[in-house]
Order: structure tokens, then sequence, then C-alpha cells
């Protein structure tokens, strides 16, 4: 990846965050944790691994997403925003009653939405239905799905998981965004999934580790996610969760609060400085 790609997508990143921000601040509820920690990630998707088009949503060979962990939906809204499938301005209405960007993802309301999730476990159930849909159809379209690291304590991934391997879907990517925190403490004081790369290996994918906030790492990942055939990928990002706001990032109390007046200025300056750096 060149250097300016590499600048154009940490600006993107960080525009993201600034919108999750934007959007708990003015719901005064929601989950900014877990949507700051997947931003790069995000971001990378949408702007250069996925075949879609925000003109034509639902395009018969377009790539899916899933968020499994659909309670980071800030994360999906602010990277679909800034991708042209709807105003950034309407952030604002994020949780409102009447609003397309509900507390989790809804097919029902917005375009560019694939699957309805928030329950947690179900994402990749869905998303393996996806991926062996279009190997029957013999479509070669892929699908990407997001997982938190406390969701994979959930026994329905496992199920989801041996499924995957058995039919051989090799067009299916489940990204795990270990930051290790979940909404009661780290994953060791809740239920440890650890190891996790281990786990997944048993289960037959082709599993690889990254830095989940290093865009190199991400592009080389999903590019040996491609090359892989006969089996399905398994990515294991290490993220911070919180990433780039100071107070949030390794606090488990940000997994669902949202800032408060004060914290909202604290947070956008600090972004909007970030921001400035990247684009002088």
């Amino acid at each position: 990846m060149d250097a300016q790609t590499e600048k154009n997508l940490a600006v993107i990143a960080c525009k993201v965050r600034m919108s999750i921000i934007e959007g708990t601040f003015q719901a005064k509820s929601g989950h900014p944790g877990g949507s700051l920690s997947i931003a790069e990630i995000m971001t990378y998707l949408y702007f250069k691994e996925m075949n879609i088009d925000p003109a034509d949503p639902v395009k018969p060979d377009r790539d899916r997403f899933v968020l499994s962990k659909g309670h980071t939906a800030p994360a999906l809204y602010a990277v679909m925003a800034e991708r042209g499938y709807f105003p950034v301005e309407e952030i604002k209405t994020l949780r409102k009653v009447g609003s397309r960007l509900q507390g989790h993802p809804s097919m029902r309301y917005l375009p560019g939405i694939d699957v309805s999730s928030g329950s947690l476990g179900q994402g990749i159930s869905c998303a393996c239905g996806i991926a062996l849909g279009g190997k029957l159809k013999g479509a070669d379209f892929r699908v990407y799905t997001m997982l938190g690291d406390g969701e994979i304590e959930e026994g329905q991934v496992w199920e989801a998981a041996m499924y995957a391997a058995a039919k051989k879907l090799d067009n299916l990517v489940a990204i795990v965004d270990n930051n290790n925190l979940q909404i009661d403490g780290t994953l060791e004081e809740v239920n440890s999934p650890y190891p996790i790369p281990e786990k997944f290996a048993a289960f037959g994918w082709n599993v690889i580790c990254i830095d989940g906030h290093s865009f190199a790492e991400i592009e080389n990942a999903l590019q040996q996610a491609r090359a892989c055939k006969g089996k399905p990928t398994a990515i294991i990002a290490k993220t911070v969760k919180g990433k780039g706001v100071s107070y949030m990032e390794n606090a488990v109390n940000w997994h669902g609060a949202a800032p408060n007046a004060e914290q909202y200025e604290v947070a956008m300056n600090e972004l909007k400085a970030a921001l400035a750096e990247m684009e002088g």
C-alpha cells in the first residue's frame, strides 16, 4: 500500500470516529467503545475491499457485509455515510424515533444493510447462509462478517464455524474484533474464549492474526483470504477499545455509554486535531 492511499484511508477512519462520537452524543445512548475499535477495518472494507455501489445497494453481484456484533452500528453507519449511502448529517438522528439509523442495523429501513443484526452470535450464521447461497448459485461475490471477541462466547458462533468449514466456504471472511473488553470486564474476567486463533484453526478455518489498526496488515490479511481456497478465513484483529479518544481507550465503562457535553467536546477536539495533522 502506498503512503498516499494509507493517508487517505486514515483520514476517512478519523472522520468515521468523529461520526461515531457525534451519533452517540446526539442519541444520548449507544456503543462507542467497540465502534471506535473497528474504524480502520470498516474503512478498508468499504473503501478498498468490497465490491459495492451506494447508488445500487442491492446489485446482485455485490459483496455482502454482516455486522454480527450489531450493537456497534454507529461504526457501520459512519462508514456508510462516508461512502455515500446517505448524508453524513443524518448521523445525528441515530436511535431517534423514525430514524433509519436504529440502535441495531435493520434491512427494513436502510438500503445497504444486508442483514438485520444484533442478537449476538447469529450474524455469522446468516453470513454462512449467504456464502453458501452464493456457492450454490455459482456467484462470485464474497461475504464479510464482523464479530466481537465477547460475542464469540456464544455457542452458535462455533456451530456456524463448524458448518462453514464443512461446506468449504472460501468466499466467507469472519473478522474478530479482539479488543479484550466486553460489557462486564475483560474476556478473562467474564468467560474467556482464548486462545481464539487456535479455536478457529481447530474448526478448520484459515486463520490470520493482525493489528486491526494497521491498514497494511488489514490489506495483507484480506489478500491472503482471497487466495485461500477450500476453507473460510478468520482474521483475528487485535484492537484497542475506544481507539482514538484518550479517555475511552481500554476503558470498559465506554462499552455502552454515550459522552456528555463536556466529554463530547474533548473527544471531538482530539479527533479534529488528529484529522488536521493527517491532512496537514
